[in-house]
């Protein structure tokens, strides 16, 4: 197992890294609309993804991985209402490579973020 940090991406806020390495795959934590600084990204649910991607970028290739060797997403949105504008965003990240993918509406995320997402990727 491999602890995998980057400062391109938010640190975690809480006991929790940022992903881990197991048998060549990645599992990262959520990843929700912070900085790496640490400051919220203000705005829709459209500028928040675009964030969330960033920093998903920032730990698969900290990690070895990248958005084309993810096999699996998980993205918690706050409100399913969100949901088209997020899809549209999402779709802009994954057009060819569609890995598999579950999406639910939570009651509330961490720092009253509106979307999170997880990944599962294969390291290269």
């Amino acid at each position: 197992m491999k602890k995998v940090e980057t400062t391109k991406a938010p640190q975690a806020i809480g006991p929790y890294s940022q992903g881990m390495i197991v048998n060549n795959m990645f599992y990262s934590s959520g990843q929700i609309a912070l900085t790496p600084e640490g400051e919220m990204v203000q705005g829709d649910v459209k500028e928040q993804t675009h964030q969330v991607f960033k920093n998903l970028q920032a730990v698969l290739e900290a990690a070895g991985a990248s958005l084309d060797t993810v096999v699996k997403t998980t993205v918690f949105l706050k409100s399913m209402d969100d949901f088209a504008a997020m899809n549209e965003v999402y779709g802009q990240y994954f057009s060819e490579h569609k890995p598999a993918r579950s999406c639910v509406a939570v009651a509330k995320l961490p720092k009253d973020a509106l979307v999170e997402i997880e990944v599962v990727a294969l390291v290269k």
